[in-house]
């Protein structure tokens, strides 16, 4: 049983830092995608930043390039998103997602994931 168990989330003020954690509680295989998306309220979910576990290549949406990183440490089975100069316009539910398979084509679309967190909120003033 997959289970993504996020963490980190909470108030900050604009140009803090905060770092969430995603921790996945299941073997899945060692090639698969992982990263995280963000709900804000009356707006669709979007994808965040993504990872491919077995190559490392990493996905960005452009509103994150250079503020967010995405990383992974494969022996904690955890996935982290630091999350710098965080603005007013971050402010959002977080979710992780896990998929099989290589991130590729389409990393940042949430249809494509099938394995999701109860999400943390992030909440920038």
């Amino acid at each position: 049983h997959v289970q993504l168990v996020e963490s980190g989330g909470g108030s900050v003020q604009a140009g803090g830092s905060l770092r969430l954690s995603c921790l996945l509680t299941a073997i899945m295989s060692k090639h698969k995608c992982m990263g995280w998306f963000r709900q804000a309220p009356g707006a669709e979910r979007e994808g965040v930043a993504t990872i491919s576990t077995g190559s490392g290549s990493t996905y960005y949406a452009d509103s994150v390039k250079g503020r967010f990183t995405i990383s992974q440490d494969n022996a904690a089975n955890t996935v982290y998103l630091q999350m710098n100069s965080l603005k007013p316009e971050d402010t959002a539910m977080y979710y992780c997602a896990a998929r099989t398979g290589s991130c590729g084509g389409y990393a940042l679309v949430p249809s494509n994931y099938n394995y999701w967190g109860q999400g943390t909120q992030v909440t920038v003033s």
